[in-house]
């Protein structure tokens, strides 16, 4: 598993989310603290607002903020939504499976997918309050 930037900017502007506490934030304020281009991440965030983990408002007082509460939501399921499998092949994949020449050895399927498993436990045990 390796993190695309997509994830890493992703969790970056929901950590600063949290941070907030329920305040909007404009969006030049993320880009401002974390240098990320703002077209990039106004297009992160029509995906996590499509998935219903920001919600936005418009005017002066608006920008965005999170929808769910952030003891709810964890590490894996943004990596997921932004960057799909967590496993280092697809085929031992719980959420992404697809056949994949490694699974006809069966052993070295077992190593990928304790590799998985440790890497999948401990992400689902992270959720954003715990980063924030």
């Amino acid at each position: 598993m390796r993190l695309s930037t997509k994830s890493e900017y992703s969790l970056l502007a929901l950590i600063y989310l949290v941070r907030k506490e329920g305040n909007y934030v404009k969006i030049q304020d993320i880009c401002d603290r974390y240098g990320i281009s703002k077209k990039y991440l106004e297009m992160l965030f029509s995906v996590l607002r499509q998935n219903r983990y920001i919600q936005t408002k418009r005017g002066a007082e608006g920008g965005y903020r999170l929808a769910r509460d952030p003891s709810e939501i964890t590490l894996a399921e943004i990596v997921r939504l932004m960057d799909g499998a967590l496993a280092p092949t697809e085929s031992v994949s719980r959420y992404f499976y697809a056949d994949t020449p490694i699974s006809q050895e069966e052993r070295v399927l077992a190593v990928f997918e304790d590799i998985r498993n440790i890497i999948s436990d401990k992400m689902e045990s992270v959720y954003l309050s715990d980063l924030a």
